[in-house]
């Protein structure tokens, strides 16, 4: 194992991430996290990894995302003011993720967003999420709720069921040329430009997943083409993200996502959870498998998740998610299956 290093010093690394130092400060965290996070070590040692062996981001052990159901993952011994909880369906177990620090959550998607979007505070934000706003504990009203507040535009809000003066405020954007963000639950963004077809050249309209049983399962390709058709644009953006996790990835083009510098996706095969597939990439072939997220914005709770998401991974870095896998819970902000 590394030495230990301050829970200060740790933190203050994770914003300053490059290619070139991600691997040595994914190690950092890792090493943070077996000492400060029962569950995380009791885990590693049940799956026999030494951390004296972890010296290479391959041999990074990833927790179970099903941890967050039955455990309190948390490296901290001090309570947390804030937990966010996934909404699952009916009868389910959901998942629930303890924050400890609330400003480092702010902090990871904010800079995200910059770094794809800019500044937020030129953009008119509206939120299409009405199956979140009708629970609590949702992470990503928590994040949408705060970059409508930052933007500071009169017209930022949620809209829920009021579609005709969502459309309203839409047209009023696209006569001023005011930059626009809509977004939405998938179910929600299909019902609306269903009902209320416009022709938006000032608007980012992004789906962040989830058809919660609301309509027939649609590919994400075949949800994109029907909004791009009935909102005359030629891109949908889409956002990857979770309750389980602190950061986003987002798609502005095709479906193909990348991930902010704190935050990478790794893949193990399918049929051994402990083979990182990810080493075998070569030349510009991609290679498929079940994505691994390290997100080191998860400092105080655990940055290195096996989701049940399956996905392909460019060389580059960049990544498209082809659905979950056949054994593996629906999640409520699941994603559109084949």
């Amino acid at each position: 194992m590394q030495p230990e290093l301050s829970k200060t010093v740790i933190k203050n690394n994770i914003f300053t991430c490059t290619t070139g130092n991600f691997e040595s400060r994914a190690i950092q965290v890792f090493n943070f996290q077996y000492l400060n996070n029962n569950l995380y070590r009791q885990f590693c040692e049940a799956i026999h990894v030494d951390p004296a062996t972890v010296t290479r981001i391959e041999r990074i052990p990833y927790l179970p995302i099903s941890f967050f159901k039955t455990q309190k993952v948390v490296s901290v011994t001090e309570e947390c003011p804030l937990f966010f909880e996934s909404s699952g369906t009916t009868g389910s177990i959901n998942s629930r993720h303890y924050v400890f620090d609330v400003e480092l959550y702010k902090e990871s998607f904010m800079k995200g967003f910059e770094l794809f979007y800019g500044d937020v505070k030129k953009y008119c934000v509206i939120g299409l999420l009405p199956s979140y706003l009708e629970r609590q504990h949702s992470s990503l009203v928590f994040m949408v709720n705060d970059l409508i507040q930052k933007s500071n535009h009169p017209h930022s809000g949620f809209y829920l069921y009021d579609t005709n003066k969502l459309q309203q405020v839409l047209q009023e954007n696209e006569n001023n040329r005011q930059p626009t963000l809509l977004i939405g639950v998938t179910y929600a963004l299909l019902d609306f430009a269903a009902t209320h077809p416009m022709n938006l050249k000032h608007c980012i309209v992004m789906e962040t997943g989830g058809m919660k049983g609301r309509r027939k399962e649609l590919t994400r390709e075949q949800v994109h083409e029907e909004l791009k058709r009935k909102l005359g644009l030629n891109q949908i953006h889409s956002e990857y993200g979770m309750t389980e996790l602190l950061s986003q990835a987002y798609a502005t083009a095709d479906g193909i996502f990348k991930c902010p510098p704190w935050m990478k996706i790794m893949l193990r095969a399918e049929d051994d959870p402990f083979e990182c597939i990810t080493a075998t990439l070569k030349g510009k072939n991609p290679v498929t498998g079940v994505i691994n997220v390290i997100d080191l914005a998860n400092l105080y709770s655990c940055s290195f998740i096996a989701t049940d998401d399956v996905g392909k991974l460019y060389p580059d870095g960049s990544f498209e998610v082809l659905g979950r896998l056949d054994n593996s819970d629906t999640r409520g902000c699941g994603l559109m299956v084949l």
